[in-house]
């Protein structure tokens, strides 16, 4: 499938602030921001931003679900990251921490009413608060999305986790060492499987090329290799993406009204090319190779 490189000049805001990050942690190994400095909830930024191209809207339908009908005059609302992750990045301003290292743990993603195409998008951004032990931090951002017509359509609650490397006594290392290891989430054996993914091997580039997140890891073979993957690895949000049209077609007839939320972790890298299943056991659903096999994403759903 041919790459949707044209839209890549749609995503100049994400791009700008991927670039601003980098600086951004350059800066904080130079001079760390001052201990006390960071209180949360964080201010609100909000922001107009212009209705997305028709283009950029039929290329990412026909990316996650293959259906560029699906959304006739409405906004995929997993398409948020596109627009959102510039006024997100603005809320961790000044945070204490290595956010270069920052992972995706997770996002719910809730939908109250249709987005308009042809409408301007009234956003809005906050930290809304932080996990903190001495392991990691966990930060919890809120971007809720709009028109005039349908204000907070849709509101995304995502979870950044930063990996803390703290100097411990000999005591607490001990403590640590002796903690037994976490179990992965799996795929039940008896979860029904509604459908079978097969994603590229540039399954990662296309994203990125639709909504700006570029992040090396996603893209280039030998930066996700440096890092300890056998090669790039699919985005949370795409993955997310992914299952919620498939919860869309498989469980709720296609109708774009009647899924309401979706609340998902990322618990396993999803390496490229893969060829992976979508399965689910009442209101929970996992993206997994198999019954009994780890799962990549785990969560819930609601209507």
């Amino acid at each position: 499938m041919r790459l949707p490189s044209a839209q890549i000049i749609h995503q100049g805001p994400v791009l700008a602030t991927l670039g601003r990050a980098a600086f951004t942690a350059l800066r904080q190994q130079l001079k760390p921001p001052a201990p006390g400095a960071f209180t949360t909830p964080g201010p609100v930024f909000e922001a107009t931003i212009a209705p997305r191209a028709t283009s950029l809207l039929v290329e990412y339908q026909r990316h996650v679900c293959g259906d560029t009908k699906a959304y006739r005059g409405v906004v995929p609302p997993h398409l948020w990251p596109q627009w959102g992750f510039p006024l997100s990045a603005k809320t961790l301003a000044g945070a204490p921490y290595p956010l270069l290292k920052v992972l995706n743990g997770g996002c719910r993603l809730e939908v109250r009413a249709p987005l308009p195409a042809n409408e301007p998008l009234l956003v809005t951004a906050q930290l809304m608060d932080i996990d903190e032990t001495e392991r990691r931090a966990v930060l919890h951002q809120r971007v809720t999305t709009g028109t005039a017509s349908t204000p907070d359509a849709i509101e995304a609650n995502l979870y950044a986790i930063v990996p803390l490397q703290r100097k411990r006594s000999s005591e607490a290392g001990s403590k640590e060492r002796a903690r037994p290891e976490k179990i992965r989430p799996r795929v039940p054996l008896d979860a029904l499987e509604l459908d079978r993914w097969r994603l590229p091997a540039d399954a990662g580039l296309a994203y990125a090329m639709l909504t700006g997140d570029f992040n090396p890891v996603h893209w280039v073979p030998p930066y996700a290799r440096a890092f300890g993957f056998k090669n790039t690895i699919l985005h949370g949000f795409a993955t997310m993406a992914r299952t919620w049209e498939t919860l869309r077609v498989r469980r709720f007839s296609g109708d774009i009204a009647r899924l309401g939320k979706l609340d998902v972790k990322f618990t396993r890298p999803l390496v490229l090319p893969a060829r992976v299943g979508v399965f689910t056991r009442g209101d929970e659903v996992w993206v997994g190779d198999a019954p009994g096999a780890p799962a990549y994403l785990e969560g819930t759903f609601h209507a």
